[in-house]
């Protein structure tokens, strides 16, 4: 049981070291707008090479999504960097550069209310801005994530976008 999550956290956190993500990504940042009115702020790392288009790979995180600033790079070891993704991180509602207040693992909300707002109607919102604002991108998302992220990831296939059509989540949250 133990070795699929080995394998998911080789696949994404290790990648040769030699691979220069600056030389290959353009990052941009974006407070995108949820239903309610709140921003989440967003970083989005497009791939330089504008001859094809990608896939989008989306985590979602209440532990930042640092560093911030549209000069400053993480030093990635992401194996998806080199698979051709467009790689985007966001910092949850009330965590870090997000607007909003943050309510640990969140309830999930009613489909009689189109304004009510939960985990899963963020991640919908995200995605239908994705979209609809990423240039290059093929119109499909996954979304990933473990721990905490995993918990995100598995509230954003609840009434999933339809451009969502993978995710994957280890050791998500137990209560």
């Amino acid at each position: 049981m133990l070795l699929p999550q080995l394998l998911m956290l080789l696949l994404f956190f290790f990648a040769p070291k030699d691979y220069d993500f600056r030389a290959h990504y353009t990052k941009w940042e974006a407070k995108i707008p949820m239903r309610d009115g709140i921003h989440l702020f967003t970083a989005i790392y497009s791939p330089k090479d504008t001859s094809k288009t990608y896939p989008i790979l989306l985590t979602r995180t209440p532990y930042s999504i640092a560093p911030y600033g549209p000069d400053n790079y993480p030093s990635s070891r992401s194996r998806f960097a080199q698979d051709g993704y467009i790689l985007v991180f966001q910092d949850v509602r009330g965590r870090f550069m997000s607007e909003g207040d943050f309510i640990d693992v969140r309830p999930i909300t009613s489909d009689a209310d189109p304004k009510a707002i939960d985990d899963s109607t963020d991640t919908y919102d995200t995605i239908d801005w994705l979209l609809k604002n990423v240039p290059r991108n093929n119109g499909k998302v996954g979304l990933k994530g473990i721990s905490y992220a995993g918990y995100y990831t598995s509230t954003g296939i609840i009434n999933a976008h339809r451009g969502l059509p993978a995710s994957a989540y280890g050791r998500s949250l137990s209560r």
